[in-house]
């Protein structure tokens, strides 16, 4: 496996992140540097980026990858959840989520996450839809913090049956199935989380019929408008933004 990094001034992060979105969209490591930020992909992914980049630094990752690889995955305290990988133990005090990083996008660690989840343990409990769900992480979430019925939907064959898989270590009861949000029938719920990518953000936006909207997955420059909505709420961290949007 390679891993291909390339580095930015601080005044370029934003941008040169916007691209590592469409280059890794499973994720990618983001490491400060003095005066600027390195953005590595590992993988299949790497191979994308070296093509766009054909300046990347690129490196061999070796056999201790699978040790190493948990140096970049750590818990997280977000109000009363707390979100973390299987081999860290939870406090007694919070809502513990536990979501073993593998093969979908999305450990709580990532700042669209952890916004939403902000945004998340706020609103009014009720039946949820997370569109997009990746590891189930938001969902997973949702349903330990009481809302029913939870659905979480992704394009993805493999993020669904992570999400399943992820649930039933959690003792969370949801529904998992994989849909195309942009032209499959959506249903109706009292809130909607949508932590994608802005573009898809803004389409899914005018088919959705919940009081509520969370979005999230786009930069803190990045402008959003939902039709049909109004909106209340915006929050901001490491340069990645979500929004809250009300009927």
């Amino acid at each position: 496996m390679i891993r291909a990094s390339v580095s930015a001034p601080t005044n370029q992060a934003e941008e040169l992140r916007a691209r590592f979105i469409e280059l890794a969209p499973e994720g990618f490591e983001e490491v400060e540097r003095a005066g600027g930020v390195e953005l590595a992909a590992y993988g299949p992914a790497a191979e994308s980026v070296l093509a766009a980049f054909p300046e990347a630094a690129v490196s061999e990752v070796g056999d201790d990858w699978p040790d190493r690889w948990r140096e970049f995955h750590h818990s997280v305290r977000i109000g009363p959840l707390w979100v973390g990988p299987p081999w860290e133990t939870p406090p007694t005090d919070a809502v513990s989520v536990v979501i073993d990083p593998g093969r979908a996008f999305g450990t709580g660690a990532h700042p669209t996450t952890r916004l939403s989840l902000e945004l998340l343990f706020e609103q009014s409990r009720g039946s949820m839809v997370d569109l997009g769900c990746g590891s189930g992480v938001i969902a997973i979430a949702a349903a330990r913090l009481g809302f029913s019925p939870v659905l979480a939907l992704d394009i993805d064959e493999v993020a669904v049956e992570v999400t399943n898989s992820n649930a039933a270590a959690n003792g969370a009861q949801l529904t998992a199935r994989q849909a195309d949000a942009l032209v499959d029938e959506l249903p109706e719920a009292g809130l909607v989380v949508a932590n994608i990518a802005l573009e898809a953000v803004g389409a899914i936006g005018r088919r959705l019929t919940a009081g509520s909207v969370i979005t999230a997955g786009y930069l803190a420059v990045d402008v959003l408008e939902l039709s049909g909505f109004t909106h209340v709420e915006r929050r901001e961290l490491d340069g990645w933004a979500a929004d809250l949007f009300e009927r």
